[in-house]
């Protein structure tokens, strides 16, 4: 059964570096013909068959062999594998901006669009029509051809340096050596896990596991300035050039395609529509957090205070950056009694996994199977297949890459590998994402305990994993996670509820030792707790939503003082000399340019979508779970965002669940 399942899959993984190169190059070879034919066709020629359908047919094969290429440079343990891999990614990104400006396969879409009755077409093909023509535009391919061969050069020089800015992060390995005295704080278990050198130092790396652990129980503020130094300092002075540089690519572009700034021209896309809508929404959170942050801020520095009186560290009466996660977590162990090292206890990787897939399999009507000896880049990978429970329908696969090494994304992410979509011969093509994530990998002695924060994670990025697979586009441009990038993480988002509800909790947790439930207790004070730090959270997000809007409606940016400006101004927390978070901030090299403040955007809509269906109705109920797919992740990119919420919430949108999410009186 399985084997007869994976000939679905198009994708491999055991390619060489000189491999990787061949394929580029002959898809670059293969995917130039169509557009060639479909370019050189005489007007009155034009078809849907031999124009509209001829593209989208070469866009779903060719996104599975781009994939299948540029994927590894990312996940590759062998150096030489990501390092083609990076190479592949360049050329064809360069060889995407060629196709997107063929202004002779343009000409023909509009040519056809203007003979050809659309009413007489289906909806997602008018829609798919309608978007090459609209993309067409905003490349420039309406104006003249110096200013085309202009944007043209500007977006590869954007792409490769792009491709550069993240090749810079996922290669970065830090390694900062303290004593276990340095280290006074931090829990048995993570001193024993850490690398020692030869005089007996702890290895500590800037890698999520080592990192954030550190920041929240280090109890040396010496210690945490060194290591927050470090963390906001990654990839500085090769990062920084690059985004300064992205920054001012962009606005080139935007003057040549007629836009004010950037922001203004990505934003036309989304729904938020305009950069006015944007600062006025950030604008009006920020004051309504304020009064939470104040309080917060007030309350962390008596406890500096009281901390440094107590072991005798000097006290400079601020909450510099380095206390920040520290004292976060303090407020949450003392207001609310939570225990994080506790806590985590209950959440061994291997429990966790198996509840959480339970519940998306019960919620969604799924059935998930592991596929032994899968063919994988890792022996750390699992793939698993995805069928429908109901019909037994075959919908794709799924691998979870979960553990840290050297090269790998830093991050975690969803990556969709092949998009479930109608072949050429109208049957469906199968599914496949991959989540990557950098969890703490057991060893022999210590199993994989993830800290509650990393439990949700799990959740969200799984949560994109599903609407990959659950999506049933007709056309790849719309499959999948491919819908409005200020929408794209509510789906997911929606799902971290289930990290804060006690049904759910007991599902995907049991002690490491024995399997004990997580005491009722503990699970009362973690689900009080969620709004613990609500304002200075959130205004975080808020300070990178902003930073990113400030930059894109700039000509130029000196990133590192707007950064420090922004800080002071909306966090409270001034961004430590020295440091630019922003060279190590990928999401603005890696698509998120100017719709960073898409996460607190789709947050209103998850929370309205949680409140008003699931915590109504059950939050393991079948019916709602199986509108939730239906409205919401079935149509991928199909319909506007807009018309998926109407549909699942019978009515508007609203507010108001999201400012109680976040402790807010409406």
């Amino acid at each position: 059964m399985a084997s007869d399942l994976l000939k679905q899959n198009q994708l491999r993984w055991d390619l060489s570096p000189e491999d990787i190169k061949k394929r580029a190059d002959d898809l670059i070879k293969e995917t130039k013909a169509v557009y060639d034919a479909v370019g050189g066709l005489e007007k009155d020629k034009v078809t849907y068959e031999n124009t509209v359908l001829a593209l989208a047919n070469n866009d779903r094969e060719y996104s599975v062999l781009r994939n299948m290429l540029d994927f590894p440079q990312h996940t590759a343990p062998d150096k030489a594998l990501r390092e083609a891999s990076t190479e592949a990614d360049k050329k064809l990104s360069d060889f995407d901006v060629e196709m997107s400006m063929r202004q002779d396969v343009f000409d023909n879409l509009v040519a056809f669009q203007e003979k050809t009755d659309l009413s007489k077409l289906k909806p997602e093909a008018k829609r798919y029509l309608e978007k090459l023509i609209k993309l067409g535009r905003r490349n420039g391919l309406h104006l003249p051809k110096d200013v085309q061969d202009k944007v043209k050069a500007l977006k590869k020089r954007a792409s490769d340096i792009a491709i550069d800015f993240n090749k810079n992060l996922n290669d970065e390995n830090t390694i900062l050596e303290f004593t276990e005295e340095e280290l006074v704080g931090l829990p048995e278990d993570y001193i024993k896990r850490l690398e020692k050198t030869a005089d007996g130092k702890c290895k500590v790396s800037l890698k999520y596991p080592d990192y954030f652990p550190a920041m929240r129980k280090g109890r040396n503020p010496e210690t945490r300035r060194k290591l927050e130094f470090a963390f906001n300092s990654r990839c500085k002075n090769e990062n920084t050039k690059i985004m300064e540089e992205l920054v001012e690519i962009r606005q080139k572009l935007a003057d040549l395609l007629g836009y004010p700034t950037h922001a203004a021209y990505i934003l036309e896309l989304r729904m938020a529509k305009t950069p006015e809508t944007v600062a006025s929404f950030l604008k009006e959170l920020a004051g309504k957090l304020r009064v939470l942050q104040e309080a917060e801020l007030k309350t962390f520095l008596s406890y500096k205070k009281e901390e440094c009186e107590k072991y005798g560290y000097p006290f400079n009466n601020t909450i510099d950056l380095w206390d920040m996660r520290y004292y976060m977590n303090m407020a949450e162990e003392r207001q609310y009694s939570i225990d994080h090292n506790k806590l985590k206890e209950y959440f061994p990787l291997e429990v966790v996994t198996k509840g959480l897939l339970e519940i998306y399999q019960e919620l969604l009507g799924l059935k998930f199977e592991e596929i032994p000896k899968a063919p994988v880049w890792n022996d750390d990978v699992t793939m698993f297949s995805v069928t429908d429970k109901e019909s037994g329908d075959f919908m794709g696969f799924f691998y979870l890459d979960l553990f840290p090494r050297e090269g790998k994304f830093g991050h975690a992410a969803c990556f969709g590998l092949q998009p479930g979509c109608l072949a050429a011969d109208g049957s469906r093509q199968v599914a496949i994402a991959a989540m990557v994530a950098n969890f703490t990998k057991p060893t022999a002695d210590s199993p994989s305990l993830l800290t509650h924060d990393e439990v949700e994670t799990f959740f969200h990025e799984f949560g994109h994993v599903m609407h990959q697979l659950c999506a049933q586009a007709e056309f790849r441009m719309f499959s999948g996670t491919r819908v409005e990038r200020d929408f794209v993480e509510a789906p997911s988002q929606m799902l971290e509820n289930w990290c804060w509800q006690a049904e759910s909790l007991r599902r995907m947790s049991g002690h490491h030792k024995d399997g004990t439930a997580i005491p009722d207790e503990m699970i009362d004070k973690l689900v009080k707790a969620r709004n613990a730090n609500a304002g200075v959270f959130n205004l975080r997000q808020i300070l990178l939503g902003t930073f990113d809007q400030s930059i894109h409606t700039s000509a130029k940016a000196d990133t590192t003082s707007v950064y420090a400006q922004i800080s002071d101004d909306i966090l409270g927390i001034p961004a430590t000399p020295g440091t630019n978070m922003c060279a190590s901030f990928g999401h603005l090299a890696d698509g998120y340019d100017a719709q960073y403040y898409g996460y607190l955007w789709s947050e209103v809509y998850c929370m309205d979508m949680f409140y008003s269906r699931f915590k109504k109705e059950g939050i393991m109920d079948p019916k709602v779970g199986a509108d939730y797919r239906k409205y919401i992740l079935k149509p991928g990119g199909s319909i506007d965002a807009m018309d998926m919420l109407k549909n699942f919430l019978g009515r508007e949108p609203q507010q108001e669940a999201f400012l109680i999410s976040k402790g807010l009186k409406v």
